[in-house]
């Protein structure tokens, strides 16, 4: 028997209607390609979405086709979301880290019609425009600009589609399962492949990302999300807070640590999200400023493992809680999120911090479990301790890629995340390592991630990697890359001393390598793999 209740069906146009009706004067705040900041608030927004939704129409454009994007977190790139998503189109954020060859092959793998960009990136476009084989119309988001339709003719402009576009549209209704947005791997290895979320799962991962044990997202926050909108959809934060009607400001295309702390103090931003690189970068501008970041509360973090100096610093001295996230694009990318229970007040401080450094617990709507690494049927002990491969299931995670790849799911219906990780009774995942990032030292592996995690704890150093290195004896031995901060005159000695007392003797990298850079992906992750081809025979050469 069917239950008698009613039925609507999950669409991503329902969060922006809703924040139009019940938070339509709560404010849209938005960083400009040109340093301005523009006004806005959520009706502006919805209407204006509607407006593009007319547009696009008027171009022809057609529900199923995938429109793409090349733009900062801006005004007018979230009222094309809506506009996109909403009238059935499929929104195809493009990340433009990748390298040109990499963004070719996207855009005509998703088959895009159509390309919306800032000025910003009209360079990047004309270097691969003649690669590019199905768009049909490249949209500037802005006003008309004399010096784009000099480079680019054929150019239409945002600000002209809103103006020549009646204001009246309904939000058409369709099945919730229709994809709504397409984003796709950085690609570090081979070509980038394409997750297609539908507006089902989207709309339960904005849901489940508001929860007070995830992001506690409320209509009472100023929310940044300095993490980009082409990275996983800026991780679901648009879409949250359309939902819960709170203030946004989009940082556009400045997110250096001064930029950020300047918009976190001149907008009282209650809470932030970003990747380790950006909170270090904007932790050592707080202090050089002597910002103490007063209005924030809380910042999420992810995109890669956090060291737990930044997590330490965040609430020592800035009174801001720090939490520490896992997810993946195709996890859309909420895996899990650490948030401490109940039962975790009556412990000391230093063992709640311990329980704080791990990744987190899954929220309602994902499932997580560990598989043997040796035997991939065995499933492993979740005792805090044991290693495996880590798999997830749930309401946003991937079934299947876009086009034609390897099968993204196991035979009983799992995602094999490429991490290595444990899991404990109450549940707290700890992400041990990439897979392909683990070191086996004689038969024993030692974490790349614990011995970065040590080395960026050194006042002294900026940024770090652990790699392995091939070894006539071992097989692989760590070897560490470092970058000084600036006036630093640390040595490879002072650095090795570090670890002593904090693992075991025989993890202690083997070497250290001081370089001015490391490359970082389009996800703001390490290059690891051009670092193992530079290095990884400096032991046998050396």
């Amino acid at each position: 028997m069917l239950g008698k209740m009613m039925y609507q069906p999950l669409l991503l146009s329902g969060l922006i209607e809703h924040a139009a009706q019940y938070h339509g004067d709560t404010a849209v705040l938005s960083k400009e390609v040109d340093g301005t900041v523009t006004h806005s608030d959520w009706l502006t927004v919805s209407n204006n979405a509607k407006r593009m939704a007319n547009g696009l129409a008027a171009l022809g454009l057609k529900p199923a086709d995938r429109i793409a994007t090349l733009a900062w977190n801006n005004r007018r790139h979230l009222e094309a979301w809506y506009a996109i998503s909403g009238s059935g189109m499929i929104c195809h954020t493009i990340n433009p880290r990748l390298f040109p060859e990499q963004l070719s092959y996207i855009v005509n793998d998703a088959d895009d019609q159509a390309l919306l960009f800032d000025i910003t990136f009209l360079p990047l476009i004309m270097a691969i425009k003649d690669s590019l084989k199905g768009i049909k119309y490249f949209i500037c988001l802005g006003a008309r600009d004399d010096k784009v339709v000099a480079q680019l003719p054929e150019t239409l402009f945002f600000d002209e589609l809103l103006e020549q576009s009646a204001a009246e549209f309904d939000w058409p209704q369709f099945d919730e399962t229709t994809a709504s947005s397409l984003c796709y791997t950085s690609g570090t290895t081979g070509n980038p492949k394409g997750i297609l979320y539908t507006h089902r799962s989207s709309v339960l991962h904005a849901i489940a990302l508001c929860m007070p044990d995830v992001s506690a997202l409320s209509a009472q926050d100023v929310l940044l999300p300095v993490v980009p909108m082409f990275h996983v959809n800026a991780w679901g934060t648009p879409y949250a807070a359309a939902l819960t009607g709170c203030s946004l400001i989009l940082p556009g295309p400045n997110l250096d640590g001064d930029s950020l702390v300047s918009l976190i103090d001149d907008y009282k931003v209650t809470v932030a999200l970003g990747v380790p690189t950006i909170w270090q970068s904007l932790l050592a501008a707080a202090k050089n400023r002597g910002s103490k970041l007063d209005s924030m509360t809380r910042t999420i973090v992810g995109g890669a493992a956090c060291p737990p100096s930044v997590i330490k610093t965040f609430r020592e001295d800035f009174n801001c809680d720090a939490i520490h996230g896992w997810g993946m694009t195709e996890t859309s990318p909420l895996g899990t999120m650490n948030q401490i229970k109940a039962k975790h007040k009556s412990l000391s401080d230093s063992e709640v911090n311990r329980v704080r450094e791990s990744q987190g617990r899954p929220p309602y709507g994902i499932q997580i479990r560990l598989m043997d690494t040796e035997n991939p049927e065995q499933v492993v002990a979740e005792d805090g301790h044991s290693q495996g491969n880590l798999q997830a299931r749930g309401h946003w995670v991937i079934s299947d890629y876009f086009t034609e790849n390897p099968e993204a799911v196991t035979e009983d219906g799992w995602f094999d995340t490429g991490d290595i990780a444990t899991i404990d009774a109450d549940g707290y995942m700890n992400i041990r390592d990439r897979a392909k990032d683990l070191i086996k030292s004689g038969g024993e592996w030692i974490s790349s991630v614990e011995l970065e995690n040590i080395a960026v704890e050194h006042p002294q150093v900026k940024m770090a990697a652990a790699i392995a290195a091939k070894h006539a004896r071992w097989g692989e031995r760590p070897v560490l890359i470092v970058v000084k901060e600036q006036g630093s005159s640390v040595e490879e000695a002072q650095i090795l001393e570090f670890y002593n007392g904090r693992v075991a003797s025989w993890q202690i990298p083997d070497k250290v390598i001081f370089v001015d850079n490391i490359v970082l992906n389009g996800a703001g992750k390490m290059v690891k793999n051009d670092l193992r081809r530079e290095y990884g025979n400096v032991l046998l050469d050396s």
